[in-house]
C-alpha cells in the first residue's frame, strides 16, 4: 500500500503551488501593504501573555481529557500564572469544541489574574478575540431546555457569584449541581455533555465581557488566519501577504470591523455589538512571518504604531517571546498525557493493545 502511496506523491509532486502574482493582485498589493520600519519601545511598562491547550486519550467507556492555561507576566521579571484539569469524557461528536471551551474559560482566567492581581498594562491574548465572539455560542449540541428555560438575570448573577469567589478552574458545574439540580431527573443522562457544552460556553461569554472590559490593555496575535477580507481572494490574506510582499518590515491597511449581526449572546449582547476591532497585518522584523493582530478598540494608526513598537521591543524573530514561551510552556503532548495516565493509574483498555 504505502508504494502506491509513493507513487501518487510523485504524480502530484508540486500541487500544492505557490502563489503566482498577477498584475491585479500587485495593484491590490500597493494599496494594501505598506513598507514601514518599526522601532523598540523605550517606554517603561508591564506586560503579559497567555495560552491554552488540550489533549485527550480515547478508551473504549470515555475519554481521559487534560486541559490547561498559562499567563507569563513580564514587569522587570518573568513571573507565571497556571490553571489546569483533568476531566472525563463520554464519547460525543462535540468532543473537541467542549474541550477548547474548557481551554478558553481557564486562558480567560489566567489573563484576568494578570489584568487584576498584576495590574500588567498590556495582555498578548493568542489567536483572535473578535472570532471568538463570532462563534461564541455552540452549534455542536441542542440547547437543552432547562437551559433555554433559564436564561435569566438570576442565571447570571450566580454565574458572577461564584466567579468572584471561585478563583480557579470552572464554576459551570456548581451551576448545573446547585441551580438544575433536577438535570439528571428530567434529563437523559447521555446528554450531560450538551449541559456543559452550553453553561461553559456562558461561563467563557461572561469572560470574555470582563476582559474586554479593560480593552486596551487587550492585543490579540494570531500566526495563521482563513480571513480574506483584504483581498477577497479564496486564499487565506495572511498567505498573500507572507508570500508576495518583499519580506521586509512592513504593516497593511488597517480594517475595523464588528462582530457579525447575526451573532448571538445570551447575554451582553448590546455589549459586544457594540465594540469595534481595529485588525491589521504585520511583519516586525524582516524576512520572518507575517502577523495577524487584532485591537478591541478604534484605534488610530499612531495608536497601532505605539502598541507595536513595545511588542517589537520584547519580540524575538519578528514574534513576542512571552507568547511563544506561553505557547511552548503549555502544550500538553501525547508523552504527557502517558505520564498523567500511569500516575492518575488509568488503565482501561483501548482494544487497540491487540493490533
Amino acid at each position: 500500500m504505502l508504494n502506491s502511496l509513493y507513487e501518487k506523491a510523485i504524480a502530484k509532486r508540486g500541487f500544492i503551488q505557490d502563489i503566482e502574482s498577477d498584475n491585479n493582485l500587485e495593484s491590490q498589493l500597493e494599496a494594501n501593504w505598506f513598507s514601514r520600519e518599526f522601532k523598540e519601545s523605550s517606554d517603561d511598562f508591564s506586560i503579559a501573555a497567555g495560552d491554552g491547550s488540550f489533549n485527550k486519550k480515547k478508551f473504549l467507556k470515555s475519554n481521559f481529557c487534560a486541559v490547561g492555561a498559562e499567563s507569563i507576566i513580564y514587569d522587570g521579571e518573568i513571573k507565571k500564572i497556571d490553571d489546569s484539569d483533568i476531566i472525563e469524557v463520554s464519547h460525543i461528536s462535540f468532543l473537541d469544541e467542549l474541550l477548547s471551551n474548557y481551554m478558553s474559560i481557564l486562558e480567560l482566567r489566567c489573563a484576568l489574574r494578570a489584568i487584576n492581581e498584576y495590574d500588567v498594562d498590556y495582555y498578548l491574548f493568542d489567536g483572535s478575540i473578535l472570532g471568538d465572539l463570532e462563534n461564541a455560542y455552540p452549534r455542536g449540541a441542542e440547547l437543552p431546555a432547562k437551559i433555554r428555560d433559564n436564561l435569566d438575570d438570576a442565571l447570571l448573577n450566580e454565574f458572577k457569584r461564584r466567579l468572584e469567589i471561585t478563583p480557579y478552574g470552572f464554576v459551570f458545574p456548581q451551576i448545573k449541581d446547585k441551580v438544575l439540580v433536577d438535570v439528571s431527573v428530567n434529563e437523559d443522562f447521555k446528554d450531560k455533555e450538551d449541559f456543559d457544552l452550553h453553561l461553559a460556553s456562558i461561563e467563557k461569554i461572561i469572560l470574555l465581557k470582563e476582559l474586554l472590559e479593560n480593552k486596551k490593555k487587550i492585543i490579540s496575535i494570531s500566526k495563521t488566519s482563513s480571513d480574506n477580507d483584504l483581498f477577497k481572494w479564496n486564499i487565506p490574506d495572511i498567505s498573500i501577504l507572507d508570500q508576495l510582499t518583499d519580506k521586509k518590515q512592513g504593516i497593511s491597511k488597517i480594517d475595523y470591523r464588528r462582530v457579525y449581526k447575526n451573532a448571538a449572546f445570551p447575554y451582553f449582547n448590546d455589549f459586544f455589538k457594540q465594540l469595534q476591532f481595529t485588525v491589521f497585518y504585520v511583519r516586525l522584523q524582516d524576512n520572518k512571518n507575517v502577523l495577524k493582530v487584532e485591537l478591541p478598540y478604534k484605534a488610530s494608526i499612531g495608536d497601532v504604531i505605539k502598541v507595536l513598537e513595545k511588542i517589537n521591543m520584547l519580540s524575538v524573530q519578528g514574534y513576542p517571546y512571552l507568547l511563544n514561551k506561553a505557547h511552548n510552556d503549555v502544550v500538553i503532548t501525547d508523552r504527557n498525557i502517558k505520564e498523567l495516565l500511569k500516575i492518575a493509574k488509568v488503565y482501561e483498555t483501548t482494544n487497540r493493545e491487540m493490533l
